[in-house]
């Protein structure tokens, strides 16, 4: 029997997708759930799983522009994969022969290869003092006890180009870091649609919203010090570690309550103001930026939120993230303190009207009660669209921040001071 498969659809909105690469050959005999392609939308890069195990036969390449639901590929279910053999574990293991001392016997044969594997393995290590291997392939000619004479015989041919590299391969000294060669090539590499879909985004963010951003400094020892203290606790209770994105995922929540201009949109000449908080994470990607949302992030627990980050972002990372889970935020975060980021100016992710950047968290002199100390410091950016959020809003907001995380406990209370709750005032 032929099965056909056909592009699924990542979402209402898409029409079409790119064949991004192709996880197994063509005629290759596959087993049924097994993935066999990556496709690439302008939102997310989505797999294609075998339906069924048979012989694959390609009817895309990669590159390739396709619409959802034409046939990519068929399987006919009349081949099947070879049955594994069964596990080590499972096969009774056969006592080997002993000797009169008790030790294992081996055969002349298997000393014979020992022998020669462990001279290979000698011979490798100091050939590896002349000759540049990189790691990865050292250690698979040390795992499989091959010379550098071995690999070279195994080569096809040798031609110019690596008889001139080898010519004009700078003398170094031991220890020093060689010189790197001369080149005057270029790579060259089509845009996947995911970030053909993001450059055009951010270009008319730049050309059709007013974007203005304003900054503050946050001092982070306050969480800093409550998670070391709750940190084992934290791990022990919910299985998972506690990091900085859900403390400021919470924070902006809450300060929407303050400044809910800061979570509103521009719908034609009609402002539109959700009563929800669905919070965008920016997560770095090997295809390029993605923003999955966690929604009413109002609603919910610092642990909640901080386990469905991780989960979103393993998901985006191994591009098992569906459309809906990428679809209508309200609002976005970005870290790029994750790369050492100082200072920056975040890009709006429209239809949204802001977004809030975090950054490196670096040791400042600070004024504490009149004393300067040096604390862990962190600068904090609000880009947004003036059409909607006046400045008063902006700083505000910033500012509310800026309470939530230096004073992690009013996230409790809503922002109020617990001494003011505690007194009813």
């Amino acid at each position: 029997m032929i099965v056909e498969i056909k592009v699924p659809s990542p979402g209402e909105s898409i029409t079409e997708v790119e064949i991004g690469a192709w996880l197994v050959e063509d005629g290759a005999v596959v087993e049924k759930d097994q993935e066999i392609a990556e496709v690439e939308s302008d939102k997310a890069t989505l797999t294609i799983v075998a339906a069924e195990a048979g012989k694959i036969t390609v009817k895309a390449n990669e590159g390739e522009t396709v619409e959802v639901g034409s046939v990519v590929c068929s399987i006919d279910t009349s081949v099947q994969p070879k049955e594994k053999p069964e596990s080590a574990e499972n096969q009774e293991k056969q006592p080997e022969p002993k000797n009169e001392a008790g030790a294992t016997a081996k055969t002349e044969k298997e000393q014979a290869g020992s022998q020669v594997k462990e001279e290979k393995q000698a011979t490798v290590s100091k050939e590896f003092d002349q000759v540049k291997i990189t790691p990865v392939a050292k250690e698979l000619m040390k795992e499989n006890g091959l010379s550098v004479d071995d690999v070279i015989n195994g080569l096809k041919r040798i031609g110019k180009k690596e008889v001139e590299a080898a010519m004009n391969a700078p003398q170094t000294v031991a220890g020093a870091i060689p010189q790197k060669e001369i080149s005057r090539e270029v790579d060259r590499q089509k845009m996947t649609p995911l970030r053909r879909k993001l450059s055009q985004r951010l270009v008319a963010v730049k050309n059709e919203t007013a974007m203005l951003t304003t900054f503050n400094e946050v001092d982070m020892g306050y969480v800093m010090d409550l998670r070391k203290k709750y940190q084992p606790k934290f791990v022990e209770k919910h299985g998972f570690k506690l990091g900085f994105m859900s403390f400021f995922t919470k924070a902006v929540a809450l300060a929407m309550d303050f400044h809910p201009m800061v979570n509103a949109q521009l719908d034609g000449e009609e402002i539109v103001s959700p009563r929800f908080v669905d919070v965008g994470i920016a997560v770095s990607t090997p295809k390029g930026l993605m923003v999955p949302i966690v929604r009413n992030a109002e609603s919910k627990t610092i642990p909640q939120i901080e386990l469905e980050i991780k989960e979103l972002a393993a998901k985006a990372r191994n591009k098992k993230i569906s459309v809906d889970e990428l679809t209508g935020g309200t609002f976005t975060i970005t870290n790029g303190g994750v790369f050492g980021s100082l200072f920056s100016t975040p890009i709006i992710n429209p239809p949204q009207s802001a977004i809030l950047g975090m950054h490196n968290i670096v040791e400042r002199p600070a004024a504490v009660n009149g004393q300067v100390v040096v604390r862990p410091m962190m600068y904090i950016a609000l880009s947004y669209d003036h059409r909607v959020i006046d400045g008063k809003d902006s700083v505000g907001f910033l500012v509310k921040v800026k309470e939530f995380i230096e004073n992690p406990e009013r996230m409790l209370t809503g922002g109020i001071e617990p001494e003011q709750l505690l007194l009813g005032i």
